[in-house]
């Protein structure tokens, strides 16, 4: 008689167990799918964050090289297009991209332009000496 207790009993506690795995389970999954938006909306922040950045460095960079041209650095540049070195040490952290500078008489375009299609845009200054 009390092998046939036993085995009820243990029948008992292995449907309960197998019941609290289950539970387990779908708990586990609906944790997962609550996470897996949050995760992602991180991932997107530090991206958009990282552009943020990288086009501040770009607009201190071209505003400081337009002062320089300002303050008469422009009389020594050929009329035209042409590529614009620039030696700040902070440009070694910008995405792939070019500095242009076009004179046309005594108006100045200094633009920065990313080289990737996904890149942090277009950065322009463009000033007219008296």
């Amino acid at each position: 008689m009390k092998t046939k207790e036993l085995r009820s009993a243990s029948a008992g506690s292995c449907h309960a167990r197998g019941f609290l795995m289950v539970d387990l389970v779908v708990g586990m999954a609906i944790l997962a799918l609550a996470i897996m938006p949050l995760a992602f909306s991180f991932v997107h922040e530090r991206q958009l964050l990282h552009a943020e950045y990288s086009r501040a460095v770009v607009v201190e960079i071209v505003d400081g090289e337009m002062g320089i041209l300002a303050a008469g650095e422009w009389r020594n540049l050929p009329e035209g297009q042409q590529a614009y070195p620039v030696h700040a040490q902070a440009a070694a952290s910008l995405p792939p991209g070019k500095f242009h500078l076009t004179r046309t008489g005594k108006h100045l375009r200094l633009e920065w332009k990313s080289d990737e299609p996904r890149g942090i845009g277009i950065v322009v200054r463009e000033i007219t000496l008296k």
